[in-house]
């Protein structure tokens, strides 16, 4: 599963600087248009709700391998069909007779490509984290996580070179391609749980038994119900959603801004898409050194919780460095966008997974999913249309220029500390979580017991 999950960070790695140039080209996309990037931004969080309700739909009727292996193929097929058409387009020309049309599948495939990473990502993770007690998840997440860095790294120094042969369209049928190879290590993965008894699986379908008639044909619209249930019931969830939330909008502000000063520097297409693929291959190379080197030794000593708390503090003072400059260049902006994207990338998605281990199945899948997709998203979607009102002077503000976007990166640091603050006070200590995961494995076993009992009778 781990295979599978580098695989699909290198398929995403490969589309992402290639619809990030096709976006904003000249030819293809929307070029000098200031508001294009947020407003597209705030369609990722309704297509983000489609997916995630098919996503529900799937799961719920026929269990977490199924939804992975589904998702994964269709988000391989969007991309592979979206980059024929594209082809198709450039060859007729369309790119100068019929722009508005160009225009249309180029943004439709920006805002597709937002959306569906976060979906498949939380399945294998959800995989994972439910075959690994907490103090091995302590000691593996950090280096599964630097195998997706190692293989985005790649990819990114990678894209010149590929854009150079097969052009942007080739690349992005190749990102298509590889989703295809993550679904066969998945597949792979759910046999091996499956020969050998530890599949995840199993507690969908005690959960199913467990439930009554009519809550089975509810569908992907339960899962709702289920994830409000949830926030209730097990508030660090809640605390997490709203964590994501924070952590999401000072990405989006700190990302609105990399992209405005890249496309206001580098005007080439090609030369763009290339400076961005290193760009994020440098974000990914930081990434996997924290994670092999720093993390798992780290972890031994010191509890998730001071780690949540220590991260926006360091945000915050790379913020208020680029607030305070006069005239931040491309280099200041891609550096505090680095730190930004190179912590959530390690120890922040090491210790949100580290958050679900010791929960129960629907807080893992049903709950993880509402949270990762939509809380990513959703974060995303409200900062981009505000910076799209902002920027466009709606509401009776004046258009805001780039160094206001600078200051907002302080303001929206601290906002994300006061989350991670109440979100740390909820999160459980190593201690506490191995406790919690014995008493659920327990509680498991004796339900298995039990349901093999009334089976035989």
């Amino acid at each position: 599963m781990a295979l599978a999950m580098a695989l699909h960070f290198l398929s995403y790695s490969l589309a992402r600087p290639s619809t990030l140039a096709l976006f904003t080209s000249s030819s293809t996309g929307f070029a000098g248009m200031a508001s294009a990037y947020p407003l597209a931004m705030g369609f990722v969080s309704p297509v983000s709700l489609m997916l995630l309700l098919a996503y529900g739909s799937v799961l719920e009727g026929k269990g977490p391998r199924a939804a992975l292996r589904i998702s994964t193929l269709a988000c391989g097929s969007v991309l592979g069909s979206a980059a024929a058409a594209l082809q198709y387009m450039e060859t007729k020309g369309l790119h100068v007779t019929a722009l508005p049309y160009v225009r249309a599948v180029v943004g439709a495939l920006f805002v597709f490509r937002e959306s569906y990473v976060q979906l498949l990502t939380s399945q294998h993770w959800s995989f994972m984290g439910s075959v690994l007690t907490p103090n091995q998840s302590s000691q593996w997440f950090a280096p599964i996580s630097g195998l997706t860095s190692t293989t985005s790294a790649l990819a990114g120094m990678a894209v010149s070179g590929i854009v150079e042969r097969v052009g942007l369209t080739g690349t992005l049928g190749a990102a298509g391609l590889i989703l295809v190879l993550s679904a066969i290590m998945a597949e792979s993965a759910y046999g091996i749980s499956e020969r050998y008894g530890f599949n995840p699986a199993d507690e969908h379908v005690q959960g199913r038994g467990n439930k009554g008639k009519g809550e089975k044909q509810k569908g992907a619209l339960y899962m709702f119900k289920q994830a409000s249930d949830l926030f209730k019931r097990v508030p660090v969830l809640g605390a997490l959603f709203l964590e994501i939330l924070a952590c999401q909008g000072l990405s989006t502000i700190l990302n609105v801004c990399y992209v405005s000063k890249l496309s206001q520097t580098i005007t080439d297409d090609r030369e763009r898409a290339g400076w961005s693929g290193k760009f994020f291959a440098y974000i990914n190379v930081a990434s996997g050194t924290l994670q092999f080197l720093v993390l798992p030794p780290l972890m031994r000593f010191i509890e998730p919780s001071t780690l949540w708390r220590a991260m926006p503090i360091m945000l915050m003072a790379f913020t208020s460095y680029l607030g305070a400059s006069p005239d931040p260049s491309l280099f200041h902006i891609a550096g505090t966008f680095l730190v930004m994207k190179a912590t959530e990338f390690s120890a922040r998605r090491m210790l949100d997974e580290l958050v679900y281990v010791p929960l129960d199945f629907d807080s893992r899948y049903v709950g993880k999913g509402v949270i990762g997709v939509l809380g990513y998203r959703f974060g995303k979607s409200v900062m981009s249309l505000s910076l799209s009102a902002l920027t466009n002077g709606v509401g009776g503000f004046g258009g805001i220029g780039f160094k206001e976007l600078t200051w907002m990166t302080t303001a929206a640091a601290a906002v994300w500390g006061r989350a991670t603050w109440s979100l740390s006070n909820k999160v459980l200590t190593r201690a506490e979580a191995e406790e919690a995961y014995e008493r659920k494995r327990v509680m498991a076993s004796a339900m298995s017991k039990g349901g093999d009992k009334r089976s035989s009778k």
